[in-house]
């Protein structure tokens, strides 16, 4: 069989991670492989190509051992018979039938040169050989008629909503985890959740949930503006939307119609391309101005309206995170390029580049408005100012890649997690982390400050940190002593998004598990929950705290009223 190349085998294996709801990961793939400049046609290959690839191979070599009475030149001449898009795109028997064909083709070749007193001897073998393939044919027969009962499970299991789950699989199934509580669990007991069919009657009722259709691929970003009745929802579909959503109560159902919906196009016209994946967004302190970041390594923004303001074209890899300073003068981008720029937004032009980190830039984040932290797959921390030349702060102490850096309400403390299963929280005093936060079991993917305590509306209230892992835990901490508080133990996969309440009472998460919890901080209970039809990436709350937007792997994105 002709080898696969290394630029065909990152293509698949960069496939499997997007569908497989993996986009950090497919983001750095396709960035240091150069998926972009390959030469493959993405619409060629099918979906789930890699895995196709791989039960293919296997299948193949219970084919090759099920081919008896051969030599070892004969199998070498069976796989050389086959090409690798065949094992992609044709089952077993069709496989078998071209191996055969094609040995018969070079048989009857071979018999051309063979010496003509062989002749008799060459037609009794082929009749033995006839007689050999009748036996194997009613062998298939009966094989394929075994593998025709067991096709309704096989279709049931490669169901296209369970794809994106399946790289977990063997990471949720080792958890020591029984009716959505963690046993065994360290320090404080764990809040106290209803079971899965408890938690039944706090679903969130289909009246209560708008579904926004229209994108065409995962929906990875979502952000509702900070004036008023605007969603913005970004996709792997190279758009970005501005919905318009009516206040009070919703009708429930879908809408897709033209009048609610802004379609920001990233590339012109219908394209596959998925350099232009919208990835990361965030609105302006005033809702006026909506900048979006792409794996094309742009950064745009855009009027409420839907008109393009401005491209930001400096960096030379995906951005993966994109945030205002709260004065709206500057944007600032962390890019796979290793680099964080902070933008003029009045002259469009870059005013600072910050090469610091030695990989690529995972997370950005403002402490004020001319100073902010940047993290990395390089395990770093650097805090930045404007007109500064080298870090003005360095936290070192992660032995794993840094996914998420906040800076607390008032800016005095930031948190960090990251894949070397920790939290950690830091202070600017000091060199050191203040608190290193050890309770989960897996890697951490995301952080949020409560919007609780000194310099907050809700003054009174204490200061919170919040922590999503890939264990299905959410992790409540005390900051002041660096414990934990809460373990919250309802999801059943992998946890992508955190978002508090305004008023600081309640915490939204989403998993890969389809469903978003909404927990009550006072109670210590899930007090509403919504199942959709695909992975969470992303929630969050409008400024009133009335309504909840969630975004999902199968294109959509919901809007849940929440009233108590």
């Amino acid at each position: 069989m002709s080898s696969i190349t290394s630029e065909e085998l990152n293509y698949l294996v960069f496939r499997y991670l997007q569908e497989s709801g993996l986009l950090h990961s497919a983001f750095v793939l396709g960035y240091e492989a150069g998926i972009n400049k390959c030469n493959i046609d993405g619409n060629l290959v099918p979906p789930r190509a890699l895995i196709t690839f791989v039960q293919k191979g296997l299948q193949y070599l219970e084919m090759e051992a099920n081919l008896t009475c051969q030599s070892d030149v004969d199998m070498d001449e069976d796989f050389s018979f086959l090409q690798p898009m065949d094992l992609i795109t044709k089952d077993v028997c069709e496989l078998r039938q071209m191996v055969k064909e094609k040995k018969k083709n070079l048989n009857g070749d071979r018999d051309k040169e063979n010496d003509v007193d062989r002749g008799h001897e060459i037609e009794h073998g082929r009749v033995k050989e006839k007689e050999r393939l009748d036996r194997e044919r009613e062998r298939e027969r009966d094989k394929e008629r075994v593998e025709n009962e067991k096709e309704p499970e096989k279709q049931h299991e490669s169901h296209p909503d369970k794809e994106m789950l399946t790289v977990q699989e063997e990471k949720v199934n080792s958890k020591p985890e029984e009716n959505g509580v963690l046993q065994g669990e360290k320090g404080p007991e764990p809040m106290d959740i209803a079971t899965t069919s408890a938690s039944q009657s706090f679903e969130i009722p289909n009246s209560d949930v708008t579904i926004l259709e229209g994108h065409t691929s995962e929906v990875c970003a979502c952000a509702w503006s900070p004036a008023g009745s605007l969603l913005a929802s970004g996709s792997g579909d190279s758009t970005a939307r501005i919905w318009t959503i009516a206040d009070g109560t919703s009708k429930g159902g879908a809408q897709n119609g033209p009048l609610n919906v802004l379609v920001l196009k990233h590339v012109k016209g219908r394209t596959n391309e998925k350099s232009k994946d919208v990835t990361t967004l965030d609105w302006n302190g005033e809702g006026t101005l909506l900048a979006t970041g792409s794996y094309d390594g742009q950064a745009r923004i855009w009027s409420t309206n839907g008109d393009l303001k401005c491209t930001l074209s400096k960096h030379k890899g995906p951005i993966f995170s994109l945030k205002w300073n709260k004065k709206g003068d500057y944007l600032l981008t962390g890019s796979c390029d290793k680099t964080a720029i902070v933008w003029d937004v009045k002259t469009e032009e870059w005013k600072q580049q910050f090469e610091f980190h030695s990989g690529p830039t995972l997370d950005v984040d403002w402490r004020n408005n001319v100073s902010f932290a940047t993290s990395s797959t390089d395990n770093m921390i650097y805090v930045c100012k404007i007109g500064e030349n080298r870090p003005i702060k360095t936290f070192a102490g992660h032995q794993g890649e840094v996914n998420c850096v906040k800076w607390d309400p008032t800016g005095s403390l930031l948190a960090s997690c990251s894949d070397d299963v920790t939290a950690k929280i830091w202070n600017m005093k000091q060199d050191k982390y203040v608190h290193d936060l050890r309770e989960h079991s897996k890697e951490i993917y995301t952080i949020r400050w409560s919007p609780t305590g000194s310099g907050t509306n809700n003054p009174n209230q204490q200061l919170i940190l919040a922590s999503a892992s890939f264990d299905s835990t959410v992790k409540l901490w005390d900051v002041e002593l660096g414990k934990l508080l809460y373990s919250l133990n309802g999801h059943r996969e992998p946890v992508y998004s955190l978002a508090f309440s305004p008023n600081g009472e309640y915490l939204a998460s989403g998993s890969l598990d389809k469903s978003m919890h909404i927990w009550s901080l006072k109670e210590g209970k899930i007090v509403k929950t919504y199942t959709g039809n695909g992975g969470i990436f992303e929630v969050c709350w409008n400024k009133e705290g009335d309504k909840i937007a969630a975004c999902f792997a199968n294109h959509t994105v919901c809007v849940l009223d929440f009233r108590m």
